[in-house]
């Protein structure tokens, strides 16, 4: 049985499950080769994915949303939220001439069993799962024979009050009454850094106390006009304490509640773009409240597909555990450019870290793109890790502000040599304290950097890169931050490669089994 599932609305996937094998076959996100970041599903996704397909797939998949209609909501499939009777729609559909089953679960149910079908567990082990996104912030149970039990909802709409804090701080957010920015809960994470350690002062107690039990959607930002963080400035020190101040109360809210009520020590499943938020993931950790933690790397919307795919073949085999690799994205096109303006060579791990180890910047392909929003070695761009110098090239390269962390990769075998977690952390979503003062290129302000680690069976030409760079500079630690323009997916082309690296000021980049350096007379002083 194939089962091919889309995600509506923004951060738009299209995923397909083998479920005989009980497989994940591809995810692939639309905002990928360079379309703008979060985008929904476009005609090209719909092509690329049909294209892996070999025949009409058996089961068609939708998952659920929720849209702006002339008068109010309007649903899409089975709709935004619901985990009981009636938060599934089950039938048939004619696709080229073909019945083929149809299948839709709220998009609540997607987050739901995308972490539970990717967690390491095994099938039957019970487990807990916080779902803590935009508009849900719940805790769940899901048991040996698969049944859920809704716990408790602690927070209304967490991930929009994150978000809604920088809005209020950034002169830059004028927008109408509406939603926030998707991009600025990342940004407020890297601002936490420069909070300064205490308890909340007058101000800031008067914002969490209208902040976290409102139920309020969306946020107006007008309303609060007379708040002394009104435009106050992102990187000012009374907003960047403030932002510090909510992040520990999100956190100690859903935490009081867990040490309360998840009490019998299972497993504890992340999903919702809150996941995302590695300081958070590292504290979940240190409760010992769970067995273990697991969060997927696409623990974001962009895992919503897979998880309305795993909900569709629960509902038609009984089975809700996949095989997955984070290398299921789409294939790189490597189509025509002008080598005239490159110095072309044979990969060679020993030739790239020398360029590396001598503060050369290089792009670096390999295979399939990461599923998830972050780089993990197949779409990134890689440097050497010990100049402040860096950093900031790294961010002029970027077009990101200059508060935001670069992050590192690393050597699963030497991170407790340079980091404080004696764990493996393959998809970049925990925050660990520095422990290397060489390090100066990934450490954060307060000292925090969220490394990847990488094993030889994981991805084995970046370790084999990470080796290399270790014999010359006596550390394996890198610069790891994604591929891509200022404000879209990763690069997936070669000829968008090149402009890339001509005009941000890559030294050169790696395609699978070349090595391309640009030539000093192509590389331009511009910035796109």
């Amino acid at each position: 049985m194939r089962i091919i599932s889309f995600k509506p609305n923004h951060d738009g996937t299209i995923a397909a499950l083998d479920a005989s094998s009980a497989e994940l076959i591809y995810s692939y996100e639309a905002e990928k080769d360079t379309f703008p970041r979060y985008s929904a599903v476009t005609p090209t996704t719909i092509l690329d994915a049909a294209g892996r397909m070999d025949a009409i797939p058996d089961v068609v998949a939708v998952g659920g949303w929720e849209t702006a209609g002339y008068e109010g909501l309007v649903s899409e499939g089975a709709g935004y939220y619901g985990i009981a009777a009636g938060s599934e729609v089950v039938g048939e559909k004619r696709i080229f001439g073909r019945k083929v089953h149809f299948y839709s679960s709220t998009h609540e149910r997607s987050h739901l069993w995308g972490s539970y079908g990717m967690s390491p567990f095994p099938a039957g082990m019970a487990c807990y799962v916080l779902i803590w996104e935009g508009g849900i912030g719940d805790f769940y149970e899901i048991n040996e024979r698969l049944q859920v039990v809704h716990l408790g909802k602690v927070i209304a709409n967490p991930g929009h009050k994150y978000a809604f804090l920088y809005a209020l701080a950034d002169p830059k957010f004028t927008l109408p009454k509406g939603p926030t920015r998707i991009q600025d809960a990342g940004k407020l994470m890297a601002l936490c850094a420069y909070g300064q350690t205490g308890s909340p002062d007058r101000d800031e107690q008067a914002l969490i106390d209208f902040l976290l039990p409102s139920d309020v959607y969306p946020l107006p930002k007008e309303d609060l006009r007379n708040s002394p963080y009104y435009n106050i400035g992102v990187t000012h020190q009374k907003f960047t304490n403030l932002a510090k101040r909510v992040s520990d109360a999100i956190f100690d809210s859903f935490h009081t509640f867990a040490k309360k009520n998840l009490t019998k020590g299972y497993p504890l499943l992340i999903s919702g773009g809150c996941g995302l938020n590695c300081e958070w993931n590292r504290r979940w950790l240190e409760t010992n409240l769970f067995s273990d933690v697991f969060i997927p790397p696409c623990t974001n919307d962009a895992g919503s597909a897979i998880g309305t795919a795993v909900d569709a073949m629960r509902h038609f085999t009984g089975n809700a555990k996949i095989k997955w690799d984070v290398y299921s994205g789409q294939p790189f096109l490597d189509d025509e450019i002008d080598r005239t303006e490159l110095e072309v060579y044979p990969l060679d791990c020993d030739h790239v870290a020398s360029a590396l180890f001598n503060d050369k910047v290089i792009g670096w392909v390999q295979g399939n793109c990461e599923i998830g929003p972050r780089a993990l070695g197949n779409r990134s761009i890689l440097a050497a890790p010990f100049s402040k110098a860096t950093h900031e090239r790294l961010n002029r390269i970027k077009k990101r502000e200059g508060f935001r962390p670069i992050a590192p990769v690393c050597l699963e075998e030497d991170v407790e040599l340079h980091f404080d977690l004696a764990r493996p952390s393959p998809y970049m979503l925990l925050f660990q304290k520095v422990l290397d003062s060489r390090l100066e290129a990934v450490t954060h302000v307060d000292g925090t950097a969220r490394t990847q680690t990488v094993s030889r069976e994981q991805n084995p030409r970046l370790y084999q890169l990470l080796t290399a760079f270790k014999a010359k500079s006596g550390v394996g630690v890198l610069c790891n931050t994604s591929l891509n323009f200022n404000g879209t997916g990763f690069i997936n082309r070669a000829s968008d490669l090149l402009a890339y690296a001509r005009d941000a000021g890559l030294d050169g980049f790696v395609i699978d089994d070349a090595f391309y350096l640009l030539k000093a007379s192509s590389r331009t002083t511009s910035i796109r």
